[in-house]
């Protein structure tokens, strides 16, 4: 495949992410940018993860693009399939089908120092790009525990976000491994057809009741003939969250009154004392994510569900051993284990200006600079970076701030002028990761007594924003030129002399030329 196509910004994924990116680029005027991704459509973890029960725990209209609403939400937290339907629908709207490049899996993108530029190599042809801005997300690729003896089993294995529907469940022994967002969806919606269920808890998770209901014919007809009841909607569901965070990032003491809520709701379906205390966690609510069920625990109450409290230790043929001893024979393993958050899988395939990989310069733990840029990666940043995941709100949030950091920096770039990257300086990076692991040190992340898929492998919290999204908008709302080093192509050693004296001239100048021109 000799295709080779040069653009001025190349979207690496099409979740929420990479669309997001794609249209705020067309919103700015710039056409010259493709979007790859790996998959033959768009919807990213929406569309990796249809296992039965899957569905959104943020309300939907929070959980939604700001600029492009949906008045038709049928539930307050949507399910799989609507929200995948919605990302489809923004690709329409917004008219991005002709910047996709479905099948086109990154295998490696280096920087190309002379020519100031990204060459990126995919499973379809070669593209070069003045820009990348990575958006394949912290939810992409599964991780699967190594359970010694895995490979023995006889009978079927599959992660949550790889659900095999070929696959009938139907009165077979099956066994669920994890009890995290995903697992506590899924447990619900199979416990009626399997013959028997038994669960692997290494951390019981704390419980809130869910509180969705179907949004009537009346609220979505309001919402359509008057838009602003939406971003009203929206406002409210967002200010309620911004009011809470206080208490995860400042007070985690305050949070013993939603902890009596959720053992509550546990009580009203668990009514054997011991499998209640298995249930309970022994550490602060919001250490972990907190996960939203009214159907879990019924569901565990259920007769033909076992639950194991320790973690799976190994497998010898179709026999599942805990880390208790405890044994279950089982016709299908399915892993709720989570994916790989803290080690970018991207990591592994992009090359910066020193010549080493994003993984190698990250082997410390993730930083980078306001969650987008990284130091020694030039024109290169990402949507969703370290410390900018959210513990009780929506990551859309989230996401369209990155967003408008992203359209400044291309501003910045333009008013640069000729061909010129922006690298993040390692000191500026210093600078915010201290900030961030300063604040960090107080919230219940951190101090709640857990260990979340939050942490890294050194213990050090590299995956959420410590403040409110409020917060995080503000510090992302434009490029401070002063964290970054302007990068010209190389020159002849007495020509980069002459420019380096005449180039605050020189940009007065190019603007005066302009003026000229005007």
């Amino acid at each position: 495949m000799g295709q080779h196509e040069h653009v001025r910004v190349a979207v690496i994924g099409s979740g929420f992410g990479g669309l997001g990116a794609a249209v705020r680029l067309r919103r700015e005027g710039i056409t010259d940018f493709v979007v790859l991704e790996r998959a033959d459509s768009v919807g990213g973890t929406w569309r990796d993860n249809s296992y039965p029960g899957c569905a959104c725990d943020v309300p939907s209209h929070l959980y939604s693009f700001s600029f492009a609403p949906n008045p038709d939400w049928p539930r307050t937290f949507s399910g799989q399939r609507h929200i995948r339907a919605y990302l489809e629908h923004v690709t329409d709207t917004f008219r991005l089908r002709p910047h996709l490049r479905l099948g086109h899996e990154v295998l490696m993108m280096t920087w190309d120092a002379e020519e100031l530029r990204w060459e990126i190599e995919t499973s379809r042809g070669t593209f070069t790009a003045d820009v990348v801005v990575s958006a394949t997300g912290p939810l992409s690729d599964p991780k699967t525990p190594d359970v010694p003896g895995l490979d023995t089993f006889e009978g079927k294995v599959f992660h949550s976000a790889r659900w095999d529907h070929d696959y009938d469940l139907t009165g077979k022994r099956v066994a669920m491994v994890g009890t995290g967002a995903s697992a506590i969806q899924i447990v619900p919606a199979i416990q009626p057809k399997v013959g028997r269920l038994t669960l692997f808890q290494r951390t019981p998770p704390w419980v809130l009741p869910r509180m969705d209901r179907r949004i009537s014919g009346a609220e979505r007809w309001v919402h359509q003939k008057l838009p602003f009841t939406t971003a009203a909607r929206r406002g409210f569901l967002w200010s309620i969250r911004e009011l809470q965070v206080s208490s995860f990032t400042k007070r985690p003491d305050n949070l013993g009154f939603i902890e009596t809520m959720a053992k509550k709701n546990m009580a009203k379906s668990i009514k054997d004392p011991v499998t209640r205390r298995q249930l309970t966690p022994d550490y602060r609510i919001g250490c972990k994510r907190i996960l939203l069920s009214s159907t879990y625990y019924p569901a565990l109450a259920k007769a033909n569900v076992d639950l194991v409290a320790s973690g799976l230790s190994e497998v010898r043929g179709n026999t599942l051993v805990a880390a208790d001893g405890s044994t279950a024979e089982v016709d299908a393993i399915v892993f709720g284990t989570g994916f790989h958050v803290t080690d970018m899988p991207i990591a592994d395939r992009v090359v910066g200006a020193d010549g080493i990989t994003l993984a190698e310069s990250w082997k410390d733990g993730m930083q980078s600079l306001r969650g987008a840029t990284a130091a020694g990666f030039p024109n290169w940043m990402t949507i969703i970076g370290p410390n900018t995941g959210l513990g009780n709100s929506s990551m859309i949030l989230m996401i369209e701030a990155q967003l408008n950091y992203m359209a400044d920096y291309l501003r910045q770039l333009d008013v640069l002028g000729g061909r010129a990257a922006l690298a993040a300086r390692p000191s500026a990076v210093g600078a915010w990761n201290r900030r961030v692991q300063e604040r960090m040190k107080r919230t219940v992340w951190n101090t709640g007594g857990c260990t979340s898929w939050y942490l890294d492998s050194s213990g050090r919290n590299t995956t959420v924003w410590p403040g409110t999204t409020g917060e995080f908008r503000r510090e992302t709302r434009s490029v401070d030129l002063g964290e970054y080093e302007v990068v010209r192509p190389p020159k002849k050693a007495e020509e980069a002399v002459g420019a380096a004296t005449a180039s605050p001239r020189g940009l007065g100048a190019a603007e005066g030329d302009k003026e000229k021109v005007a």
